[in-house]
């Protein structure tokens, strides 16, 4: 599992990597109307972590904890996210990986099978858990590298 643990402490470096050298053009532009900037995903991955962390210690701590899902389009339009400091969020989404990650390096393998039940999509592992908030920031920073084509 120090694998995964590897994976979701460099998630963060991932992300600031992308950010490099772009401009404030780049960062509020969207490719089309229905889609985020980079300044909105990087706040809906913060926003995110936050869920997905709150759901592994869940998992952690409790007995078949209940994992709700949460509507991303709505905290993205409702909370504006296009108004918000961006920079805030990276030393938010930071500061959430790196207190994580002494829980994570204590952990044995049973801890890697505890399970909580989501209710939209069923049961999940705490492996799965990890491993989905791995993939979804990969997943966004792919769409960064994407948006940053353009320019």
């Amino acid at each position: 599992m120090k694998h995964l643990i590897d994976e979701y402490k460099e998630s963060y470096n991932k992300m600031v990597t992308e950010m490099e050298g772009l401009t404030k053009e780049q960062i509020l532009y969207k490719p089309n109307e229905n889609s985020w900037s980079i300044r909105e995903i990087i706040i809906h991955v913060t926003d995110a972590e936050l869920v997905h962390v709150h759901r592994m210690k869940s998992v952690l701590s409790e007995n078949n904890p209940i994992l709700t899902a949460f509507d991303q389009d709505a905290w993205t339009s409702k909370l504006q996210t296009q108004s918000l400091d961006h920079k805030l969020y990276l030393t938010l989404l930071d500061a959430m990986i790196n207190s994580f990650i002494p829980i994570l390096t204590k952990l044995d393998e049973d801890d890697f099978l505890r399970v909580g039940t989501h209710n939209v999509e069923g049961e999940f592992t705490f492996k799965e858990l990890l491993e989905h908030s791995i993939e979804h920031i990969q997943n966004h920073v792919e769409q960064i590298r994407k948006i940053k084509k353009v320019f």
